[in-house]
């Protein structure tokens, strides 16, 4: 299964080589649906979603992470994921790492071991950072153990790992500075990764690359716990590869698995890829929402029912769905009419209540976005990819499961995001969104 991931990765990266145009670069990206074990695709996304924002209010709290790192469910596999193929090192070894906005460092070593290599140094920190759907992990040597007989190189295991009732102990790995290329010519040296031995919850990937807001690096190193750690995008700017710190995200809906239907834009827009006029929204004040890419937003059903208004969220490539809060969720529920399917935790409507499904509207910063009926399905092809009937009719709009506001109240993950191109512009602190040849896609 990995192999075969990774052939399509190295594929894509042939075939639509990335490409450096007026000072931005071009990488592909390929989504993948790995629904193992016994949890939903639902359950996954709380999960994750959950965690991001118990940490973030730990953060703000000034809580350390030694206490922080606990704050986690159980961990199980990330369901649905869009990977880069990346190299590191001199001489490369190429690693699928998964595309994240939810979070800022750079991870390898889940599935492919690190290779050191005659670029890589040690700084002598630990790294440790813990996701709601998993971990990554270097397992630690009891201190009386003899230098003798502890494996060679980063990351060799002993076999100890903690566990705390229903909480996982998170074990810091080790940080390296390294060369990562995106494609050839397209490099960044001394770029920090997290080097793991181990990881809990990502089945069959390498990795994360971590697009979000660099102060989510924060407290994540030790002893070092002051000093942020720049991402992919800061060195990228700051030695010089591209002229502005900011990416553009193109997603294109589809009903095949495994399969290159993205790009990473790095300094730019791709022009290519959207239609009209991108819209730009500061990112949100709001706490805390505003440690990630968030935003404030509007949603209605229809010409005139309310879903919320004004509220703030995050917008994340790291979550699944669209996730709503309870009172919008329900409102959304009672207007379409659809039920809760038992197995996939997901709204399920007749083929008579499709028909009669009506667009859902975003107004953000004054900008109203139609996400259509269609872009509102799971699509039908992936329906047993995550447990449901082939027949069925299942809905992407599900519960945050937050009953009062609390300043992270929806999130827009990569269904919505696969009908529009979104941009990331760390320079300026906002976010921005065009309409594309596919936001009114009917492939679902």
């Amino acid at each position: 299964m990995f192999s075969s991931l990774l052939s399509v990765l190295l594929a894509s990266s042939a075939l639509a080589s990335p490409v450096k145009v007026n000072s931005f670069v071009t990488l592909p990206i390929s989504k993948r649906v790995n629904l193992t074990g016994t949890r939903t695709l639902l359950e996954r996304d709380l999960a994750r979603v959950t965690h991001l924002r118990d940490k973030a209010h730990a953060r703000l709290s000034g809580q350390p992470l030694a206490s922080r790192a606990v704050i986690s469910d159980q961990v199980f596999n990330e369901a649905t994921t869009y990977l880069a193929a990346v190299d590191v090192g001199t001489p490369p070894t190429t690693f699928a790492l998964i595309i994240d906005t939810g979070s800022s460092n750079t991870w390898v070593g889940a599935t492919t071991p690190f290779v050191n290599t005659a670029t890589t140094v040690s700084t002598g920190q630990s790294v440790a950072v813990s996701y709601g759907s998993g971990d990554f992990q270097v397992r630690h040597y009891p201190p009386n153990l003899p230098e003798l007989n502890k494996p060679q190189g980063y990351g060799a295991p002993c076999g100890i790992t903690f566990s705390l009732a229903d909480h996982r102990a998170l074990l810091p790995g080790t940080e390296v500075l390294d060369t990562v290329t995106l494609a050839p010519g397209l490099t960044i040296t001394n770029q920090s990764i997290g080097v793991a031995s181990s990881s809990d919850g990502f089945e069959g990937v390498d990795g994360i690359l971590g697009i979000g807001p660099v102060d989510l690096t924060l407290d994540t190193l030790s002893p070092d716990t002051n000093s942020a750690i720049p991402t992919v995008t800061d060195n990228l700017f700051t030695q010089g590869t591209i002229t502005q710190n900011l990416i553009g995200i193109s997603f294109e809906p589809t009903n095949v698995d495994e399969i290159q239907n993205g790009e990473l834009t790095f300094g730019g827009t791709d022009s290519t890829k959207f239609t009209g006029e991108i819209h730009f929204a500061p990112v949100t004040t709001v706490a805390p929402a505003s440690e990630f890419w968030g935003i404030t937003q509007s949603v209605r059903y229809g010409a005139s029912t309310t879903i919320f208004n004004n509220l703030a969220g995050i917008v994340d490539t790291g979550t699944t769905l669209l996730l709503l809060p309870t009172s919008g969720f329900n409102t959304y529920t009672r207007a379409t009419g659809a039920v809760e399917d038992a197995t996939t935790g997901l709204l399920r409507v007749t083929n008579a209540q499709f028909n009669k499904l009506q667009s859902l509207f975003f107004t953000i910063n004054g900008q109203t976005f139609e996400f259509t009926a269609n872009a509102q399905l799971w699509p039908r092809a992936l329906n047993t990819a995550i447990g449901g009937r082939a027949n069925n009719i299942y809905l992407i709009v599900s519960s945050l499961g937050a009953s009062t506001e609390t300043g992270f109240d929806f999130v827009n993950g990569f269904v919505w995001l696969e009908r529009f191109y979104s941009v990331f512009d760390t320079t300026n602190k906002q976010i921005g969104f065009a309409t594309t040849p596919f936001t009114n896609s009917t492939i679902n």
